[in-house]
């Protein structure tokens, strides 16, 4: 600068040049360093506790994005580049990290001539294209979805194509002006189909430009734009209130009321008691409840509906014993024939809104068994019901829980190992069960000794030959301690066969999810072998996300070992079984589909297909104490019942061939819930209901 000064022989010639060449690079420089701009986002448990962060940095039509959660010990982390297109779909997507259990995540895309290609560890693809599309990665930060509100508002009919496959629709339902001291934002709640089998409903900023500004996982996280988080519960109600009216629409369209007695002619029976299948029958139901079961061919009276069962098998309503309800999954369990469902930890709040609203027929929704769920307070705690530090406030949550109907206790993997004993007798003491995952540092057999009814999951289970004095089970070790070690357990030894003689002894059920454990083996690129033969009925991108593997597994020896732990598990059930040890099915897994899915495993297990059906209707009326009211297909009791294409007592993948559940009085068919939730359906067409005209109804009172 000194330097053109002393050389100019006329400085104010020099001034006003000096200053036209900086306003026109200010006039350059202006629209990118307007378009620079980060946004950061907070991410919060239902319980209030950050559990994460996801911070986003854009620069002209370049997105640099750092995402991290982590709850119950687990979950991902992420750093993502994009590079957008002029319509805001992606042009190139990167994404690398860790998964949820510390798989390596390392994904991309690009767009170019019509062409895209992408590679994840799951997927390599590549296809031609006739029109531009947003690409939808297997992992992802919640920014993809924010780029999906700003690119739908710039699309026609608010539609938007996914790629490699699918499609994304947009409607806005409502807007809402939140305040900050003096600053406002006006804000609008959007809802999107297309992804997954629910409606996903997110908060967008208004203008041009729309984007993300809140995602709110009602009962379980919220994820805000830092600063505005006071606004939570203004957003949460309003939220509520627009997925309430959409459910009660749901409800209404897919329940058909039962309008007097209802005949179910010439169907066979299945006899949960005894595992078995009877010859035909007929069966009347009237006021939600079995009234008569008799021989074939008895006549129907003037002004009863009928329904012609030949060919078909009759059971009692199925349980799934382990599961985490939201307000959208009772579709999925009824679509399934699961008529009970057991809720085995959640955000208080929403199972009594849940059980509130069905009871209601706000939703449609199986019988809700709540367990109540007790957490220790450590770093790898889970959010889910009630936190405790010590004995009398372990013993104020059960008596919280008894007072609101719930007769079981989960103890999950934080509680103090110390407080099991006293905490378990204080369960027993209001005449109520306890189980659950056998807290950190501490046995199965500990567990049962200081007064555990139940064990769920496998892993907690085949922990008690693994797990040493300093293992620590509340982190993924639970999960990777199994994977290694399982295939070399010994299951002729002395200390397996003392600890299955203590489980009978003990009369402990087993609730295994052996479903939800195959990730422990599933590598990138494989089919989950659970959902293997109905992947094909299932949207687009649940279909990619069963090739998804979820650990950590380097090279092929590993792979091998993983394999051979889940095959030892698998045996360890039918093990269970043989020696007369109690099983419920439970899945904590895909609600609905994991079921039949478990109900395979049992068979892969050497349990037959009719004991297995045994488990998921006898068993689960029994553990529960409902065996008064269902379970089984017997006079007097409730008319839960589902009717099955086939037989499932000798092949066990006929129970997906449902075609039509009975439950509250109302008839359900699973053909409409499948349509309705955009998965291709498993029975051609509804069994018909023949019936009588109002009026012959009317004549015949």
């Amino acid at each position: 600068m000194v330097r053109i000064l002393l050389s100019c022989p006329n400085l104010l010639y020099f001034m006003i040049y000096f200053r036209k060449v900086l306003l026109a690079l200010i006039f350059i420089w202006a629209p990118l360093l307007a378009n620079g701009s980060e946004v950061e986002y907070v991410i919060f448990l239902e319980n209030g506790v950050q559990a994460g962060h996801q911070t986003v940095k854009r620069h002209g039509n370049k997105v640099d994005v750092s995402f991290d959660f982590k709850e119950n010990g687990r979950g991902p982390t992420l750093k993502e580049h994009i590079v957008l297109a002029s319509d805001g779909t992606m042009k190139d997507y990167r994404v690398s990290g860790t998964s949820e259990m510390g798989g390596e995540v390392n994904e991309r895309f690009a767009a170019k001539n019509n062409v895209i290609q992408w590679h994840s560890n799951s997927e390599d693809g590549s296809k031609k294209i006739n029109q531009s599309g947003f690409y939808l990665p297997m992992n992802s930060s919640w920014e993809v979805n924010s780029l999906m509100i700003t690119a739908l508002s710039k699309s026609k009919n608010n539609y938007l194509t996914l790629l490699p496959s699918g499609g994304l629709k947009q409607q806005v339902l409502d807007e809402i002006t939140i305040n900050r001291g003096s600053k406002q934002q006006n804000v609008k709640l959007v809802m999107q189909v297309g992804i997954g089998l629910k409606p996903d409903f997110f908060w967008a900023t208004s203008g041009k430009n729309p984007r993300l500004f809140a995602a709110i996982i009602t009962g379980y996280s919220y994820l805000i734009e830092k600063g505005w988080e006071d606004s939570l519960t203004a957003l949460s109600e309003k939220q509520n209130l627009a997925n309430q009216k959409v459910l009660y629409q749901k409800a209404q369209q897919l329940q058909h009321p039962i309008n007097g007695p209802l005949l179910i002619k010439n169907i066979r029976l299945f006899d949960s008691e005894n595992a078995s299948l009877t010859e035909p029958h007929d069966v009347l139901i009237e006021n939600k409840r079995i009234v008569k079961i008799s021989s074939v061919s008895s006549p129907a009276e003037f002004g009863w509906d009928t329904i012609n069962g030949s060919g078909k098998t009759l059971l009692p309503g199925l349980f799934d014993m382990h599961t985490h309800i939201n307000k959208w999954s009772g579709l999925y369990h009824l679509s399934a024939g699961i008529t009970t469902v057991r809720d085995m930890g959640n955000s208080n709040t929403e199972v009594q809104e849940i059980i509130r609203d069905s009871a209601n027929n706000q939703l449609l929704f199986p019988h809700i068994i709540p367990a109540g769920f007790i957490e220790g307070k450590s770093e790898y705690s889970s959010s889910d019901g009630i936190m405790i530090e010590s004995l009398a406030q372990a013993k104020e949550a059960v008596d919280w829980y008894f007072d609101h109907g719930y007769r079981h206790i989960k103890i999950y993997s934080s509680f103090p190992k110390d407080l099991v004993k006293d905490t378990s007798a204080y369960v027993h003491e209001k005449g109520m069960t306890v189980g659950g995952h056998v807290p950190g540092f501490m046995k199965a057999n500990e567990a049962i000794e200081s007064g555990f009814n139940e064990l769920n999951h496998i892993n907690q289970v085949v922990l008690n030959f693994l797990a040493g004095n300093k293992t620590d089970t509340r982190t993924l070790e639970r999960f990777y301690l199994p994977a290694e070690q399982t295939g070399s357990i010994d299951y002729d030894s002395h200390e397996v066969k003392a600890f299955i003689k203590l489980l009978k002894d003990k009369k402990i059920t087993i609730d295994p999810t052996l479903s939800a454990f195959d990730f422990i083996k599933q590598q990138d690129g494989e089919m989950a072998d659970p959902f293997s033969s109905i992947a094909e009925h299932l949207p687009p991108d649940l279909q990619r996300s069963f090739k998804t593997g979820t650990m950590d597994i380097p090279d092929a020896a590993t792979a091998n070992r993983y394999k051979n732990s889940y095959k030892k598990m698998i045996e360890f059930v039918g093990l269970l079984h043989k020696n007369g040890v109690s099983l419920v099915a439970g899945t904590d897994t895909l609600a609905g589909f994991g079921l039949h899915s478990e109900l395979e495993l049992y068979v892969k297990a050497g349990i037959s297909p009719a004991e297995a059906l045994q488990i998921a209707t006898w068993n689960g009326a029994k553990v529960t104490k409902t065996l008064q009211d269902r379970g089984s297909i017997e006079v007097n009791k409730l008319a839960d019942l589902i009717i099955v294409d086939g037989d499932p007592t000798t092949n066990i993948e006929d129970i997906r061939k449902i075609s039509t559940v009975i439950t509250n009085g109302k008839v359900i068919y699973p053909h409409e819930l499948h349509v309705a939730l955009g998965v291709k359906p498993f029975v051609s067409e509804n069994i018909k209901i023949a019936e009588q005209s109002v009026t012959n109804r009317q004549l015949n009172k």
